[in-house]
């Protein structure tokens, strides 16, 4: 669907949340529009939230990157748009940390610094300190992903566990001498997903598997220092017979992903012996750990 700058029929436009957003009361909403009609390519978004969202994502870096920058990107961006909404519509328990009120944190100046896949974003602020006054104004950077989930598929009968395998480029970044990993099955949450039903289709995808149950183990930022991305980890009780390892992943997304079978207890071992170096996989080890004799007489 495609319009010119100002058409009244444009489905899009018809939320005057959405069109107040984008035209403002500058005098510059022409400008605007006509550069969010050119970052969407005239696609609408899944809905009417994840559309005001995209807007605002979209509209915050216009006068710093161009606009076939962020269409070519649009996945990452509905993907990071829904994380937004995600966040802010979770509970947030504070009681023992601090609960933040309005105004304990501001914005000052954002710049987009870099947008591929992922992005880095810098940000000026200031925040409330711990004694009430005021600490900044401060610079930070932060490296932009989106909500993502990891998946152990569990056998409960054989008690033994599945791990997939596959070059990473972060350790190969960091000097690794050797970037290949174990984990568990990962990946993002696209827009108009669940987590729940991004780790049945990253299971799918990545390990061949159809899952029955999810069990959550823990929802949590990996490394809030620097990074935005939060997780979801799952266990999944599932059938693992001898055999059901095999090489997957999508053509498409250049994925080499091997499986691997192995018992529970050897999945441990290898994480004594550093083998296993992945954080998200390591969590979800330890917890079964203490949960798998009270999963196993539940299932079982």
């Amino acid at each position: 669907m495609t319009s010119e700058p100002g058409e009244e029929d444009d489905a899009r436009l018809s939320d005057a949340q959405l069109r107040a957003l984008i035209l403002g009361r500058d005098g510059q909403g022409a400008a605007r529009l006509a550069f969010w009609q050119a970052a969407t390519g005239g696609l609408a978004a899944p809905d009417a939230a994840l559309e005001r969202q995209l807007a605002a994502d979209i509209l915050a870096a216009m006068e710093q990157v161009p606009a076939e920058r962020l269409r070519a990107r649009r996945g990452p961006m509905l993907a990071r748009a829904a994380s937004t909404l995600r966040a802010s519509a979770a509970s947030s328990p504070a009681s023992l940390r601090h609960a933040a009120a309005p105004g304990d944190v501001a914005i000052s100046h954002l710049s987009h610094d870099f947008n591929g896949f992922f992005a880095v974003e810098s940000l000026t602020l200031d925040h409330r300190r711990f004694d009430g006054a005021t600490l900044g104004p401060v610079r930070r950077e932060v490296f932009v992903a989106c909500d993502a989930v990891t998946v152990l598929p569990w056998d409960p009968v054989r008690d033994r566990v599945l791990l997939v395998e596959q070059m990473r480029v972060g350790p190969l970044a960091r000097g690794a001498a050797n970037p290949w990993q174990l984990e568990a099955v990962a990946g993002r949450v696209d827009a108009g997903e669940t987590p729940e039903q991004a780790a049945r289709r990253e299971s799918r995808e990545e390990a061949g598997l159809t899952l029955g149950r999810l069990v959550q183990v823990a929802a949590y930022y990996p490394s809030p220092g620097a990074v935005s991305e939060f997780l979801w980890s799952y266990v999944a009780p599932v059938d693992l017979p001898d055999g059901r390892a095999g090489i997957h992943g999508l053509a498409e997304e250049a994925e080499d992903i091997r499986g691997h079978l192995l018992p529970f207890d050897k999945a441990l071992e290898l994480v004594a012996s550093g083998e296993i170096a992945n954080a998200p996989l390591i969590l979800t080890l330890f917890w079964l750990a203490g949960q798998r004799d009270t999963l196993r007489a539940a299932l079982i």
